[in-house]
């Protein structure tokens, strides 16, 4: 069943699918029907296609394994080679939940009265797949979107990846169920090279990566979603706020320090606790019967710097920046290494702007944007322009059609503008205004959600920001919010697997690894480890204590940028022998030309190491 179901029969809840969503679509059918064939008191559930497959959800009666795939891929391709097709039938809600209960099918009979009961459905589509002789083999709750045949699914285009819990509507508290999941292409090479991604992605996972060279742990008695990090994961974590910093001051941006906790009264005044309380932690009861929170973001604060004092046309734009420390209650579920956290510091900042300033101040952040892109060598990129739903006025969203209209065409007559690639989402977009989010992809292809920019037209209104414009009249600034490097948590873990923790030399935690061959080299070893630390460098001494080919992998594995070996050549001709780590390329330079090239490419940030 697609998640299409939930919408109201007859009304689709997007676009037609593509070719590749129904032939998708059409394959978490056939596995459902080759599970129920194998395990026949199965219950099944929904099976939705997703980015590089699809789904499904079953409650199994006995557990199943990764040894069982096989035979569930043989069941498929069966139906497959069968060539079955799919008939639908129109059923009136009444009579498609006999259908089910006769079957013993709990969840399918839920999902009906949920519709009849939220969106008043009368009639749903029942889709039955078809054998040879056009009997019926397999039979789901869905709307629909197939392929014609299955023999239009190539049979060596899908694979069985994993199985993992599931649980029903995503609520805890009910069973868990066991989710299998299906990579599906139009061709075997294409599923190849995704398969080639996955293991990539494993090699790059920055779980893993982070445990190897020390970048940061997880501690049970701190707390799940709470990461700590090392002296080495620091150092990469100042380096971006160092350029952050910098980039922001060079923009006139004015930096500020705001406290990690604020009375519920100021979340209540900005809207927050009505839209966004489900992701706040639970309230401190301080100052007697007053409430404090948690800060979930930035800009509450921020507002009440603007509101502090009394500001003219003549301050505007006035860009208030932060990295400033917040913390969301995550469920427990969505926690995952430091791409979903519950502590998180966030490159923030707040740009109040008269409406004639909107468009030039959007587009420097976006440009400030696209700096960074080329900076880490992101060479791929989606903006999503994220837009409200009319229906969701006044719950999700701020009631005001009249402004979110004239906001959104601001942003996308200001988007034109940069020729950026840019993709409406519908019913994303924050409480107070639309946003671009921005999707960016690794060098493995893989993607991620970054940046984000927002406007917002609402909160400043209803907290009273105002500013006396040249014709003396007191008006309210719009806001932009703006977030390029969005956390450390999640930049971070996005840099750890798209450099596969082969930093670039300026953002490395130890940027060079000294080795000399015995113990007599250490007395030119050790004064040019003066020379390094005193030019700014982060370097490592290994002593002569361990094998030379020990401590080589060692470096490796701590992906220190530059290796230099030292030994008679090295001390008699005052040279070193530089070991690209990345490239496992050597070069004989002379220590001179290594110190003043290693100093300009930090200070120049360059992406690539240049020696090796």
């Amino acid at each position: 069943m697609s998640k299409r179901v939930q919408a109201p029969h007859g009304k689709k809840s997007h676009d037609a699918p593509s070719d590749l969503e129904k032939m998708r679509h059409s394959l978490a059918h056939v596995l459902a029907q080759a599970v129920l064939k194998l395990w026949p008191d199965t219950k099944i559930t929904i099976g939705p296609p997703i980015d590089y497959g699809c789904y499904y959800d079953f409650l199994f009666l006995e557990p199943i394994s990764d040894a069982d795939f096989p035979k569930i891929e043989k069941e498929m391709r069966k139906s497959i080679h069968q060539g079955q097709t799919f008939r639908c039938d129109a059923l009136p809600t009444k009579d498609a939940k006999a259908y089910w209960k006769k079957r013993k099918q709990p969840f399918k009979v839920e999902l009906i009265e949920d519709l009849e009961k939220n969106e008043g459905v009368k009639t749903v589509t029942h889709y039955a797949n078809l054998g040879p002789n056009g009997e019926e083999t397999f039979v789901d709750l869905c709307l629909g979107g197939h392929v014609a045949n299955l023999r239009e699914i190539p049979a060596d285009g899908f694979i069985i990846l994993s199985i993992a819990g599931a649980y029903w509507r995503g609520d805890e508290k009910r069973g868990q169920l066991t989710r299998i999941y299906v990579a599906a292409f139009s061709t075997k090479e294409e599923l190849g090279a995704h398969l080639h991604m996955l293991e990539e992605a494993k090699k790059r996972d920055h779980r893993k990566l982070g445990r190897e060279m020390d970048l940061f742990v997880f501690s049970d008695m701190v707390g799940p979603g709470l990461p700590l990090w090392t002296p080495k994961g620091t150092i990469i974590a100042d380096e971006l706020e160092c350029l952050a910093r910098e980039t922001e001051a060079a923009a006139g941006y004015l930096r500020v320090r705001t406290p990690h906790i604020a009375k519920g009264k100021l979340y209540e005044r900005t809207g927050h606790l009505k839209h966004y309380r489900q992701s706040m932690f639970p309230p401190m009861q301080l100052d007697g019967e007053e409430a404090y929170y948690l800060k979930p973001m930035n800009c509450p604060h921020h507002h009440e710097i603007f509101a502090s004092s009394t500001r003219s046309y003549r301050d505007l734009p006035m860009r208030l920046s932060e990295y400033g420390h917040c913390y969301r209650y995550e469920d427990s579920g969505a926690l995952f290494g430091l791409m979903r956290v519950r502590s998180l510091s966030m490159n923030d900042a707040h740009i109040y702007c008269t409406e004639d300033q909107f468009a030039s101040e959007f587009v420097a952040v976006i440009n400030m944007y696209l700096k960074y892109f080329t900076l880490f060598g992101i060479g791929k990129y989606v903006m999503h322009l994220s837009l409200h739903d009319p229906l969701e006025l006044g719950k999700k969203y701020v009631d005001n059609r009249k402004l979110w209209k004239h906001t959104e065409d601001m942003v996308r007559c200001v988007m034109k503008q940069t020729g950026c690639n840019v993709i409406e989402v519908p019913n994303e977009a924050a409480f107070y205004g639309p946003k671009i989010d921005v999707e960016v992809w690794s060098a493995i292809g893989r993607e991620f959600t970054l940046a984000t920019n927002q406007v917002d037209f609402d909160v400043p209104t209803r907290m009273g920001l105002r500013y006396v414009d040249r014709d003396g009249v007191s008006k309210a600034p719009l806001c932009i919010h703006r977030a390029p490097l969005g956390t450390h948590e999640r930049f971070i873990g996005f840099l750890i697997e798209h450099f596969a923790g082969h930093f670039p030399l300026w953002l490395a935690p130890v940027q060079i690894g000294l080795l000399p061959v015995a113990e007599s080299h250490e007395k030119y070893a050790r004064p040019l480890e003066g020379e390094l630390r005193s030019n700014g460098i982060r370097t490592q001494f290994f002593d002569h204590t361990e094998t030379l080919g020990k401590r080589i992998r060692e470096g490796e594995t701590a992906k220190i940028p530059y290796l230099l070996v030292i030994g008679d050549k090295e001390v008699g001709a005052d040279t070193v022998t530089v070991r690209n780590v990345a490239t496992k390329q050597q070069v004989v330079v002379s220590r001179k030309e290594f110190v003043e090239k290693t100093v300009h490419d930090i200070r120049e940030r360059r992406l690539k190491c240049s020696i090796g």
